[in-house]
């Protein structure tokens, strides 16, 4: 194994998440109501804010997405791809419930939920809105806190490492086609030069800067590498809040008239969620692949890289969108609901394993 790809194994096989990412739900709640308060009380700075746009980019939500996304990329080792091949079955499964169901299923959902069954309880100029920002939501696989999902089940490191950095590298080439495609299916209107803007800008972009610095601090040592990595894991989830503090300041008009709103767009999210987690997990006991194998790939498959659809939505569609708010709501929900699948694959594991020695000759 090279020694890239032990710095990700050792990241992905390290301690348990942080009690600031145990408790991320807890912080998303006070930025809703910091930034719904200052909204409020402070309307003029916020406006400023919002008017920083270079073709139509919001300068300060553009750096912080970068703090936000760049930390977690530099994680990424794409040497780990030559271990694809240990776990084709697992790396199939991965990229068949990634690739190919979780954002048509997204799709439908938002179709079925927004268009039809919530429609009289949602604002009508929003509906499209809403379902742009979970098929944005659905459109990006996990990247970081999968790492964190898969130790907690006591995931394969390398198969973990692996799925990731194939699902990256499909990301690079597949989400503007893919979002795209689904907008237009939905009958959403699909602005393509922002949509390829937001690839080039948080995708292309953060992930050669991540490169680029993850080189050089390996060129330093694995000790200084893991070093570096603990001192910037704070950044990207407080970019993340300080974002939304952002974006519920200019949310918050919308909120107050109507509270509900979260709790609904959160019903296709925990459904989508639920269902990937178990087919994909299904599918690697029928395939018979490891339990090791199994959690990850499922768990990769339920979350979400929600930093870039925030990103996206926010450039596609404004600050005050429901495709922006939409994907906040995937956020909120995110940490509870994973903790909810890493308990359902650790609990099962007898289950798991009975079947697989069925299938032994």
């Amino acid at each position: 194994m090279s020694a890239q790809c032990e710095v990700a194994a050792n990241l992905a096989a390290g301690a348990p998440m942080s009690a600031f990412e145990r408790y991320l739900t807890v912080w998303v709640f006070l930025c809703i109501i910091v930034g719904i308060a200052l909204g409020q009380w402070l309307p003029a700075p916020f406006q400023v804010l919002g008017k920083l746009e270079v073709a139509r980019v919001n300068l300060p939500v553009g750096l912080l997405i970068w703090i936000m996304i760049i930390p977690m990329l530099v994680k990424v080792d794409f040497g780990a791809l030559h271990e694809v091949r240990q776990h084709v079955r697992g790396i199939g499964v991965t990229l068949f419930v990634n690739w190919l169901v979780k954002p048509f299923s997204m799709a439908f959902l938002g179709w079925l939920f927004i268009r039809h069954l919530f429609a009289p309880m949602l604002p009508a100029d929003q509906l499209d809105s809403y379902i742009a920002g979970l098929i944005l939501l659905a459109a990006a696989p996990c990247t970081a806190m999968v790492f964190v999902w898969s130790r907690l089940t006591n995931g394969d490191p390398l198969f973990t490492l692996s799925q990731v950095a194939v699902n990256d590298t499909i990301m690079i080439f597949a989400f503007a086609p893919l979002v795209g495609l689904l907008l237009g299916i939905s009958a959403i209107t699909v602005p393509w030069d922002t949509l390829l803007t937001s690839v080039v800008l948080y995708i292309v972009i953060p992930l050669a800067l991540a490169q680029v610095w993850r080189k050089s601090l390996l060129s330093k040592g694995t000790a200084h590498f893991d070093a570096m990595m603990e001192k910037i894991g704070p950044w990207s989830i407080s970019a993340l809040l300080a974002t939304l503090v952002l974006l519920f300041a200019f949310q918050g008009k919308a909120i107050i008239e109507q509270p509900l709103i979260i709790a609904l767009l959160a019903v296709p999210i925990l459904i989508q969620v639920l269902f990937n987690s178990s087919l994909a997990y299904w599918l690697n006991r029928v395939v018979g692949e490891k339990h090791s194998v199994a959690c990850p790939s499922a768990l990769i498959g339920a979350s979400n890289f929600f930093e870039l659809a925030v990103a996206a939505a926010i450039s596609l569609f404004g600050f005050e969108s429901g495709a922006a708010l939409a994907t906040v709501v995937g956020v909120l929900i995110e940490v509870p609901v994973m903790l909810l699948v890493v308990k359902i694959v650790n609990q099962s594991k007898g289950w798991y394993e009975a079947g697989l020695q069925t299938k032994e000759p």
